[in-house]
């Protein structure tokens, strides 16, 4: 890993955050917006983040998103947003969430496999036009 800062995932960052606060202010009443797409399309977010600063193998980045994004879940189980001390409604008891899902892990998943099928597709199109 190390860092390399790339405008391209940038702007990729800030277009995927806008649809999340989209689904989140204007598309909440469409329940499968709204309660899957989003949690399937923030793994993305994460994704683009880290893109944004660092080179580093897409496998390894998927998996620890997909750690890190069930973690965060499975804090939601244990309400360790409100042991901590964060009121509901403020932005860090809406980031690390208050209630657990195995659905919310379902889509996380689903993201993450999106991505690396992603990558994938990317990858060996990319190493299909090199010459020799």
């Amino acid at each position: 890993m190390k860092f390399k800062f790339s405008l391209t995932y940038l702007l990729l960052t800030i277009f995927i955050f806008l649809i999340e606060v989209l689904i989140a202010t204007k598309l909440e009443h469409i329940f499968f917006v709204r309660a899957y797409l989003g949690d399937v399309i923030v793994v993305m977010l994460l994704y683009t983040f880290v893109k944004t600063f660092v080179r580093i193998n897409d496998e390894k980045l998927i998996l620890g998103i997909l750690i890190f994004s069930c973690i965060v879940e499975f804090a939601q189980y244990f309400t360790v947003a409100e042991k901590l001390g964060f009121r509901p409604g403020s932005l860090m008891y809406i980031v690390i969430g208050n209630s657990f899902s195995w659905i919310d892990i379902l889509c996380y998943v689903a993201g993450c496999l999106l991505l690396f099928l992603w990558v994938k597709f990317n990858t060996g199109k990319s190493k299909q036009s090199i010459p020799g």
